[in-house]
């Protein structure tokens, strides 16, 4: 059967017409694929920090391959706690500032008072903290048995609050408040609603610089009420190690005992500067295990390490969870 040429004319518009709808819905396609790849990559870059370079990539393959199938601990520092608000010692940018010692405390009423006051005011805001992404997927590689636990140098708490259930407080936690007299252990919530019982004139600030440790920086502390044990009137300190203050024995003595039961040693967000962390570190190393540091800037333990990656926490762990995890 012959078609005629209007016929002809009419099926080739149709074929126009066809090829025209067909490339219209494959470019709204692409336009909608497009942009649901931009919203979820501007999500992950919102969660996670900027997106894998090359290098960074290769690194974490490295590392990936490095740790895979092994028992792996992490010690974390300062650094670790950044994404949740809470600022870094000595990292880039940190204030430059002298903590208070162990021996000034002891020493006369006066630093205690300068000490709680700053203390008080600054935890409220410590405790508003929550755990970042790289506090939860630690709490998930421990779940799935990728982590044998993690020794922190932070005293946040923020890795608990994460879901991590083997956590060794290397340096004690703000949460906790013991009597240096008899020894009776606090909440440091029923703590704090002393100091407020005993201080009805401390406002809140509304911008208290918040440390490392809890503390904040305040100037009206002369008034102050320092709280007392309610059992022997005793004096009371935050369940922390102070500067010029030792780790508990038995304390270190917990982390020591995780680094034997692993295969490797991750440490994030830590520059090493305090002895305990380069204590643990020698450790893995004598036993010859694979110690991957990361950290932003440099680190006492930069040459001792099997692999360094310059580089945030929270994006880094994620990614490396991603490439661990099964």
């Amino acid at each position: 059967m012959s078609i005629t040429g209007q016929e002809g004319g009419q099926m080739a518009l149709i074929d126009s017409e066809r090829e025209t709808a067909e490339r219209e819905t494959a470019e709204h396609n692409t336009a909608q694929r497009d942009t649901a790849e931009h919203a979820a990559a501007a999500r992950n870059t919102a969660e996670h920090g900027a997106p894998e370079s090359l290098k960074a990539a290769a690194q974490l393959d490295e590392i990936a391959a490095l740790l895979a199938g092994k028992r792996v601990v992490i010690l974390t520092g300062a650094g670790m706690s950044t994404d949740s608000g809470i600022p870094d010692y000595r990292g880039e940018g940190a204030p430059k500032r002298n903590p208070m010692t162990f021996d000034q405390f002891l020493s006369s009423p006066q630093y205690r008072q300068r000490y709680w006051a700053g203390s008080h005011l600054g935890w409220k805001l410590f405790d508003s903290a929550r755990p970042n992404g790289g506090h939860t997927i630690l709490a998930e590689m421990e779940a799935k048995d990728v982590l044998t636990g993690v020794i922190t140098q932070n005293v946040d708490g923020l890795h608990v609050r994460a879901g991590s259930n083997r956590v060794v407080d290397l340096h004690g936690s703000m949460d906790r408040v013991r009597c240096l007299n008899c020894g009776q252990m606090y909440a440091r919530v029923s703590v704090a609603d002393q100091i407020d019982e005993a201080n009805p004139w401390m406002a809140e600030p509304d911008a208290v610089s918040v440390n490392p440790d809890g503390d904040a920086e305040v100037t009206n502390w002369h008034d102050f009420v320092v709280p007392a044990c309610t059992v022997c009137g005793g004096t009371l300190k935050p369940d922390v190690v102070f500067f010029g203050e030792f780790i508990p024995k038995e304390r270190f003595g917990e982390a020591s005992d995780l680094v034997r039961a692993s295969d490797a040693l991750i440490i994030a967000g830590s520059s090493l500067v305090v002895n305990s962390g380069i204590r643990l570190l020698e450790q893995a190393r004598r036993r010859r295990l694979p110690v991957v540091i990361i950290n932003r800037g440099i680190t006492k333990g930069d040459s001792r390490a099997t692999v360094k990656l310059d580089a945030g926490t929270t994006q880094t762990l994620t990614a490396l969870a991603a490439r661990l995890l099964p």
